[in-house]
């Protein structure tokens, strides 16, 4: 490694540390700010508010990263120009190719730290992050699908409640269809509710009515009351909003093959954090290439227009991201499109304006 690679390479990582170091304790003090007040009428203990916000640090900071990376390589990238240091680099015989590289080489280091805080650490944070939401900054309100909850158990058992209290653990209109080995249904229970009565680990149901199919007709049973046990756990009825995030990258594949087994409606959103996961770090290379184009040339108005560029396209970005990631939660849209789409569109315009820079 060349000193010019090392002088560009320790500009790169020390500007976005130190734009890491500057943002985030403005992002926590913020949202301290925000939310104190319903931590204090909550009573959330001191020492979860701790973990709260080193959870925060890291949930958000994997979040922002991207935008971080984008804004500092604009910023010490427009100081190397503005000093007239791009200009005696390229003039010293360096071509435009080789003045990237040391670019290339911080954006692989980022893109790996990216992954494996995407993959591994991060999920965990999000745990954390959002059980304390849930528990003390969104009090009472629900982090879940409570309504027409459909599940496929395996390949004979069928399960459905029309609504879910996760307080009680209570599901009300319970049915359970199972079907034989020839996808004929072979019975069906009903129930006006089930309730999970965790000090004798049994569910009860009430109303209790069972469907037999035979040859010769059908047996009715039926039961003001019964306790009894099933293959489920009450938290499978329906899993909590964000449990795709609080995954790693094995327990997610698992999960999302369960979830597909099942018939999930919502499992496009567990695939989409899935390959948002493996788009992050590609997305450290995209915006790199985009920064340096944009901002390794001089202009009338020095760094403020380079930056100010720079946030049109990061909230540019954002926006596509969002739009598409929605498409993909909310409808039959492919979740590999939505992430592709917005990633592809600014790989373009990264090689169209590097191409200019080049000029």
């Amino acid at each position: 490694m060349t000193i010019l690679d090392k002088y560009i390479l320790k500009r790169y990582l020390f500007t976005f540390g130190m734009m890491l170091l500057l943002f985030i304790p403005i992002g926590i003090m913020v949202n301290l700010a925000e939310q104190i007040g319903k931590m204090l009428d909550n009573d959330a203990p001191t020492n979860e508010i701790i973990i709260y916000y080193l959870n925060f640090t890291i949930y958000i900071g994997n979040l922002l990263f991207p935008i971080f990376l984008f804004l500092s390589v604009i910023f010490f990238t427009s100081k190397l120009s503005n000093n007239t240091e791009i200009v005696a680099i390229l003039s010293s015989g360096v071509s435009y190719q080789r003045f990237l590289r040391p670019y290339f080489i911080g954006a692989t280091i980022i893109a790996v730290i990216m992954f494996f805080m995407g993959m591994f650490i991060v999920p965990e944070a999000s745990k954390g992050f959002n059980e304390f939401k849930y528990k003390y900054l969104k009090k009472g309100k629900q982090d879940r699908v409570t309504s027409n909850i459909f599940n496929q158990l395996n390949d004979q058992d069928y399960i459905y409640v029309s609504s879910f209290d996760p307080g009680r653990q209570i599901g009300y209109n319970f049915t359970l269809e199972h079907f034989d080995k020839n996808n004929q249904l072979e019975y069906k229970i009903s129930a006006a509710n089930i309730r999970w009565l965790p000090k004798d680990t049994l569910y009860r149901l009430t109303n209790y009515s069972k469907r037999k199919l035979r040859e010769k007709g059908e047996m009715v049973e039926t039961k003001r009351r019964l306790d009894t046990l099933f293959s489920f756990e009450i938290e499978d009825l329906t899993p909590v909003s964000y449990i795709g995030e609080t995954k790693n990258l094995f327990e997610l594949n698992e999960f999302i093959e369960v979830q597909k087994k099942k018939g999930a409606s919502n499992v496009n959103a567990y695939i989409l954090v899935k390959y948002k996961r493996w788009a992050l770090p590609i997305t450290a290379f995209i915006l790199t290439v985009i920064a340096v184009a944009v901002s390794s040339g001089k202009r009338r108005g020095g760094m403020g227009i380079n930056l100010a560029f720079g946030i049109v396209v990061a909230f540019i970005y954002i926006f596509f991201d969002k739009v598409f990631g929605t498409l993909a939660e909310q409808s039959g849209f492919s979740p590999l499109l939505a992430v592709l789409i917005p990633n592809i569109a600014f790989g373009i315009l990264g090689v169209y304006l590097l191409q200019n820079a080049k000029r």
